[in-house]
C-alpha cells in the first residue's frame, strides 16, 4: 500500500511517478522529534502511527543530505513548509445592491530574485547559497565516484567472461 503525505491539503503519495519527480517520504523514529513534527503538522486530533509519512515538499532543500545514495534528511530536521488553509468563509446576502469593499492585503512575498532588506540577512543568504553549492558538489563527486566503480565493475566482469570464453570480441 503507497504512503500518503499527512500533511494537511497535501495530496502527495509515494508511487513511482513522485518517485521518478524526486519526491522522498519521511518521518521520524525518535520520540521527541516526532513530538516536535507532530507540533509543525498542527492537525487537530493527529497521532502518527507506523506508517505516517510526509513528503520532501514540506523540507527546505538545505534540510536534505544527498551527498550518498540515498536522499536523507539532516539530524534534527523538522517540517517548515505548510500551507495551511483556512475554510471559506461563509458568504451573507446582500441586503442592498452595493458590492462591499474589499479588504487592502498587505502579504510579504518573498520572491528569489529580491535582496533582503539588510546586509546580515544577505550574508545569511549568501552562506546558505555557498552551502548549497558545495552540498551539490559533493553529489556531483559522489556519482563521478559511483560512475567509476560501476565502469570498473563491468570491465572486469566482461574480462572474466572472456577468460571463460563465454564472451568473444563480436559480443564484447
Amino acid at each position: 500500500m503507497p504512503h500518503s503525505c499527512a500533511a494537511l491539503d497535501c495530496t502527495k503519495r509515494c508511487t513511482v511517478q513522485t518517485r521518478t519527480s524526486g519526491v522522498t517520504f519521511h518521518f521520524p523514529k525518535e520520540t521527541n522529534l516526532r513530538k516536535r513534527w507532530v507540533k509543525a503538522i498542527r492537525r487537530k486530533g493527529f497521532s502518527p502511527n507506523t506508517s505516517t509519512r510526509l513528503c520532501s515538499e514540506h523540507f527546505k532543500q538545505e534540510d536534505f543530505d544527498r551527498t550518498g545514495q540515498t536522499v536523507r534528511l539532516r539530524e534534527g530536521v523538522v517540517p517548515s513548509i505548510f500551507s495551511f488553509s483556512t475554510p471559506p468563509k461563509k458568504r451573507r446576502a446582500a441586503k442592498t445592491t452595493k458590492a462591499l469593499p474589499k479588504k487592502a492585503e498587505s502579504q510579504e512575498v518573498d520572491h528569489s530574485y529580491a535582496l533582503p532588506p539588510s546586509l546580515g540577512d544577505l550574508k545569511v543568504k549568501l552562506c546558505e547559497a555557498l552551502e548549497r553549492v558545495e552540498s551539490l558538489e559533493r553529489e556531483m563527486r559522489n556519482a563521478k565516484d559511483r560512475e567509476r566503480r560501476a565502469k570498473n565493475a563491468l570491465h572486469v566482469l566482461v574480462e572474466d567472461l572472456k577468460g571463460k570464453n563465454l564472451i568473444n570480441e563480436e559480443l564484447k
